[in-house]
């Protein structure tokens, strides 16, 4: 399960609005002190607060902390469908193109297409499982005020 911390800024029944402090990981790269991202994140540029909906059984109040946990492996599969997913349509169509024996200018709007019928299979996947239970995030445990790691 990989967890984040937050403060509940909305209840809902059987769910709560968390906000969370976006992170980037540049602090833990080795090129961090050649890197124009990692100067960035040093000034505070990357980060934002996000809000997360989160289902929970527990009784929250707006203002407490909370942990908010994501399945690691709805994760991983979510990251194959965004990101695979579209290079392989693209790849695909212009090499489907390309074994037609079309001209160029062909193969490169087939590689596009391919791209923009992959978007619309990922945003149909999503909208399919936006209120499915087991593909949201949940809340794991309430924490001590003050605890979130949020100022």
């Amino acid at each position: 399960m990989i967890e984040e911390s937050g403060r509940v800024v909305g209840v809902e029944s059987g769910a709560v609005w968390v906000e969370t402090l976006r992170k980037s990981t540049c602090s833990a790269c080795a090129a961090n002190a050649g890197c124009g991202q990692g100067m960035l994140d040093k000034l505070g540029v990357g980060r934002d607060r996000g809000h997360v909906r989160a289902l929970s059984d527990l009784r929250l109040a707006v203002g407490d902390a909370v942990v908010i946990g994501v399945d690691e492996q709805l994760l991983v599969r979510a990251s194959l469908l965004v990101y695979l997913l579209p290079l392989l349509a693209l790849i695909g169509a212009a090499v489907l193109a390309k074994c037609l024996a079309l001209t160029e200018p062909l193969i490169i709007l087939f590689g596009l297409g391919g791209l923009v019928l992959a978007a619309f299979v990922v945003r149909w996947h999503s909208h399919r499982l936006a209120n499915n239970p087991a593909s949201q995030p949940i809340v794991l445990r309430a924490l001590l005020t003050g605890s979130a790691g949020l100022p």
